[in-house]
This record gives C-alpha cells, sequence and structure tokens, in this order.
C-alpha cells in the first residue's frame, strides 16, 4: 500500500503521488478509499492529480467516488471512470462511454505546452501555451495549488485556464486536468 510519500509528496518508483493511499499491482492501481470529487478542497484536487498521472503512465484504475461535482463532470471524462460515482447513475455511464485514452493531454517544449482536447465527440482543439504567465501557471497547477497563492498574473492566467476547461477550480484550489502521456496503449494506432 503506498501512501503519503517523502518531501516532494510521490511515493515508490511508479511515479505516483503519494497523498492517495493506493495499491499498485503491475498495471493495475486500485485506490484504497474513495476519492473525494465535491470540489469543495484540496481532497479534490489530489483525487484528479492521482487519476491524471494514472492516466498518463496508462494505468488502469479501481476507484470510488465520493461528493457529487458542483461542476461539469465532463471535464473529467479523460480521466478513468470510477467503479461508483454519487447522483445519477447517467453521468456514471456517460463518463463509461465518453472515456478513452489520450482524449486530453499535453506535451511539453521549451518554454511553451501543447495541448489536445478532444473530450467533446467529433472535436479536437490543440493549443499552444506560450505566453510566459500561462505556461508558467499551467506547470505549477501540475501540483494542487491554492488559489490564495497565486499573484494577480497567476489568477489570472488560472481564470483563462479554467475557461479553456483545462484546470479544474474550486474550494480554493486548482489543478491542471490534462496528463502528460508517458505510455500509450499497444498498439497507439488504436487510439
Amino acid at each position: 500500500m503506498s501512501g503519503p510519500g517523502g518531501e516532494d509528496g510521490w511515493s515508490g518508483p511508479g511515479g505516483l503521488p503519494g497523498t492517495v493511499a493506493h495499491r499498485r499491482t503491475g498495471r493495475r492501481v486500485e485506490a484504497a478509499g474513495p476519492l473525494d470529487l465535491s470540489g469543495t478542497g484540496r481532497a479534490t484536487a489530489e483525487a484528479v492529480r492521482f487519476l491524471r498521472e494514472c492516466q498518463g503512465l496508462g494505468l488502469g484504475v479501481s476507484w470510488r467516488a465520493t461528493g457529487t461535482p458542483p461542476y461539469d463532470p465532463r471535464l473529467l471524462h479523460h480521466l478513468p471512470p470510477p467503479v461508483e460515482l454519487p447522483g445519477e447513475p447517467g453521468v456514471l455511464a456517460s463518463w463509461r462511454a465518453g472515456h478513452a485514452h489520450g482524449t486530453l493531454y499535453h506535451r511539453r517544449g521549451p518554454d511553451f505546452v501543447t495541448v489536445l482536447d478532444r473530450r467533446e465527440r467529433g472535436k479536437a482543439v490543440r493549443l499552444t501555451l506560450d505566453h510566459p504567465a500561462l505556461h508558467a501557471t499551467f506547470l505549477r497547477l501540475l501540483e494542487p495549488t491554492p488559489v490564495a497563492e497565486l499573484d494577480a498574473t497567476g489568477r489570472e492566467a488560472l481564470g483563462l485556464l479554467t475557461a479553456e476547461r483545462l484546470v479544474l477550480a474550486g474550494g480554493g484550489w486548482a489543478v491542471a486536468l490534462p496528463p502528460r502521456i508517458r505510455q500509450w496503449p499497444v498498439p497507439c494506432t488504436a487510439i
């Protein structure tokens, strides 16, 4: 069982955040307890980061959700769907139907990040974050971050990234949504 890790919050050789207790067996991960999707603070931001990193490593995840999202749950459809989700059963069915590996991800270059967003069926959006404030804020938000710690420029960039549906912000915390895909399924052309 992995739990809170070292000083940087990462545990184990798998590169998964240590803030969510989990068990990893090969290419499968099981969260030890339900993950908070209520959007009311740090717990939601940490849950999203954990799922995002699992997605980036191409790991299958078994997890349960707690809390009813006050935000549009389609923001998370690029992440592995939970086994159970409180609220309307249609939301979970929609998540399962809409989930596919690689529907939202980012790639990094020198002083820029490109994002491919295909969460909406039949629509692909490619964004390049090359403005210094957008680039720096996006990279910072790969770690769950209290909004109060952002300066005025960072908060303005947060607003733009949230409007583009690249960041989940709520309860005074924000976290970037697109994973950096490190492990593609074989064959990757199946995506």
